[in-house]
């Protein structure tokens, strides 16, 4: 697997008991590129920062204190979304199911192939990518909507439920020129090119529709 653009910036955290296996997964990861945080227990993942970067979790089923899948649990009862690859030399069919059920990358047997392990992170980093980029775009969204005026916002919630600015224009006891000044200045603000776009918007911002 040949390192992609910034790749080097993605980190991958191993926890593992075993420090053999540790090491040579370090090693692998580094020759393509990767930063590598290794752990010989859960719970010293948790006392560790995660990184502020595309990471995945190298995960082995059986640790001491708390099961791999039972740290999945945890992870995400504690809203860590960080994308997982579980290794294993005792796997079973059961259990692999329960792993992807829960949002696993990858249930990796061991002895695995060391192509099929870079894959699994190539995949992994791959959707914490896309999930990094819709957590900043989100983000971006809720600051433009908290720059509106408090009337920018009731037209917001009336345009995205289809009303027109007539109709709009009534509701508030407004001038329908009035309304459409407010709209185009929220439209300008939210970066929203089309009604349909900002209809879209107050859906992501959970914006509900007003009661008429």
């Amino acid at each position: 697997m040949n390192a992609p653009e910034n790749q080097e910036q993605a980190v991958v955290s191993v926890i593992d008991d075993d420090k053999s296996l540790r090491d040579s997964l370090k090693k692998l990861f580094r020759l393509v590129g990767l930063q590598v945080e290794t752990f010989a227990a859960a719970a010293d993942f948790l006392n560790s920062k995660l990184p502020d970067a595309p990471t995945c979790l190298v995960l082995d089923i059986r640790l001491p204190g708390i099961s791999g899948l039972d740290f999945q649990a945890e992870l995400a009862k504690a809203d860590i979304r960080i994308p997982i690859i579980f290794m294993t030399g005792y796997g079973d069919i059961p259990m692999t199911v329960k792993a992807m059920k829960a949002g696993a990358v990858e249930f990796l047997s061991k002895p695995f192939r060391d192509q099929d392990m870079l894959d699994a992170v190539q995949l992994a980093l791959e959707r914490d990518r896309a999930r990094r980029r819709a957590e900043g775009a989100n983000a971006q969204l809720r600051r433009n909507y908290e720059s509106l005026r408090p009337r920018e916002r009731q037209v917001m919630a009336f345009v995205a439920a289809g009303l027109m600015n007539k109709q709009i224009a009534g509701q508030l006891g407004v001038a329908e020129i009035t309304v459409k000044i407010h709209r185009g200045s929220l439209m300008r603000k939210m970066n929203a090119h089309s009604l349909a776009e900002l209809a879209r918007m107050a859906e992501i911002l959970g914006i509900a529709a007003p009661k008429c």
